[in-house]
């Protein structure tokens, strides 16, 4: 987000006093701007159209379309809107489902308001916020049902990627991972869409998949 910019957000969600009571808490900061909410999935889909959002605070148990279905159209549509899933749910089989229709972010309901405003700055940002216990359930359940054959992208890696990639898979952002080797974050960051690129993952959840899936076909 430009500096001074205000970060737009939408929430939907059906319980009509948890909405209100949201709208107040990320009123109270002073980047954060409540742009509308929505009941439903449909309204939803309609609110992200009509004020196109910067970001999309999405309940998955919705009337109308839940938020799977919600996600779905957005990335059918091409909405270009950052999704943050806020939920109750404590099911990694959600969590996956999400992370593989396009979520750029997960929180529980039950995690602090801090956790809620780095989450909503971290996707308004472009990255995405899976907190550590969660990141790694969430890859732990997609390594038990891959099918895929990780040799044949990963073989074609760098030596250098090759490190990366393994220590995304360990949970490291770019900072450590560029402390670690002795390169800048940039650079990292550079190595990062090279990997991405020839593995053709799309974020850093895949990707760390991918080389766990890899280490256990080694192992």
């Amino acid at each position: 987000m430009p500096a001074g910019q205000k970060i737009r957000i939408a929430i939907a969600d059906d319980h009509a006093v948890l909405c209100e009571a949201l709208a107040a808490l990320l009123g109270s900061e002073d980047d954060f701007e409540v742009v509308g909410s929505a009941a439903d999935g449909y309204q939803a889909l309609e609110l992200v159209q009509r004020l196109d959002p910067d970001v999309l605070l999405l309940d998955l148990f919705m009337p109308n379309r839940d938020g799977f279905e919600v996600l779905r159209q957005i990335d059918r549509t091409g909405f270009r809107v950052a999704s943050l899933i806020l939920t109750g749910s404590q099911s990694q089989a959600d969590f996956v489902q999400v992370v593989r229709l396009g979520a750029h972010g997960l929180v529980l309901k039950s995690d602090s308001s801090e956790k809620l405003f780095t989450a909503i700055r971290t996707v308004a940002r472009g990255e995405l916020a899976f907190g550590d216990e969660v990141a790694q359930g969430i890859i732990t359940a997609m390594v038990s049902e891959a099918h895929v054959e990780p040799a044949t992208n990963l073989e074609r890696l760098s030596e250098r990627e090759r490190q990366i990639a393994g220590l995304v898979a360990r949970g490291l952002k770019n900072k450590d991972i560029g402390h670690e080797l002795g390169i800048s974050e940039n650079t990292v960051k550079r190595h990062l869409q090279s990997i991405f690129s020839k593995t053709g993952t799309k974020d850093r959840l895949e990707l760390a998949v991918l080389a766990l899936s890899d280490l256990r076909r080694a192992a």
